[in-house]
């Protein structure tokens, strides 16, 4: 609790990295320029902020079909039996799960560790990676972008490219609020830290609240 109450003295000397897009992932205009006007701020901290590609590649299929085939596991009976009380998209990812081989989902695994050690790696110059939370601001639930910045996302891992990652390497992340689209949507920016450094995560998180406060703001509904 005391760590996290003084968080600026904490973050002072750190080596942040800042990447807008990971150098593949679709990002919208204003969530660009929100998030990357939000990692500038940490220069105000005392820390040492580079704008970096960490030179991994989209593990969206990766981490794709590892989360289809736990769906069709878990779900694959209730499915078969009762197919008519799974929305498409669920049902959609039960059957790629149903279609995936054992020698499929070996191969996931083995490329999940190599993903997950290029991100350690990675992480040994740097403390700290920045990212957008969302590439875009929040869509209706019926309707799913079908591009953003001009790209098609037809899988939900084209829409959650900053987040899913960091699951597969088990590394802390958390996300803070950092402005609102011409719309009036919250855009967020991700903070993620290497394993178990949680409490440094959780200072990063609570110096960019101080420092730009946001729950006194409200979107218009």
């Amino acid at each position: 609790r005391t760590a996290v109450a003084q968080p600026f003295a904490a973050l002072r000397g750190l080596r942040i990295a800042w990447s807008e897009d990971f150098g593949y992932a679709a990002v919208d205009a204003e969530v660009r320029q929100l998030t990357c006007a939000a990692a500038q701020r940490f220069e105000a901290f005392g820390c040492h902020v580079e704008a970096v590609d960490p030179g991994w590649s989209d593990p969206r299929d990766i981490g794709g079909l590892a989360w289809y085939v736990s769906f069709a596991a878990r779900l694959g009976a209730q499915y078969r039996e009762k197919p008519e009380w799974f929305e498409d998209s669920l049902a959609a990812m039960i059957e790629a799960g149903f279609a995936a081989s054992g020698i499929d989902y070996v191969n996931t695994s083995l490329a999940r560790t190599a993903f997950q050690q290029h991100a350690q790696q990675f992480f040994t110059g740097y403390d700290l990676l920045l990212t957008p939370q969302m590439p875009i601001g929040a869509w209706p639930v019926d309707e799913p972008p079908a591009t953003i910045e001009g790209k098609p996302t037809a899988s939900m891992f084209d829409r959650l490219a900053f987040t899913f990652p960091f699951n597969m390497t088990g590394q802390p992340a958390a996300s803070v609020p950092c402005g609102f689209t011409s719309e009036g949507l919250p855009v967020a920016l991700q903070i993620v830290g290497r394993w178990h450094a949680d409490t440094l995560v959780l200072q990063a998180a609570a110096a960019f609240e101080q420092a730009q406060p946001w729950a006194e703001f409200w979107p218009a509904l």
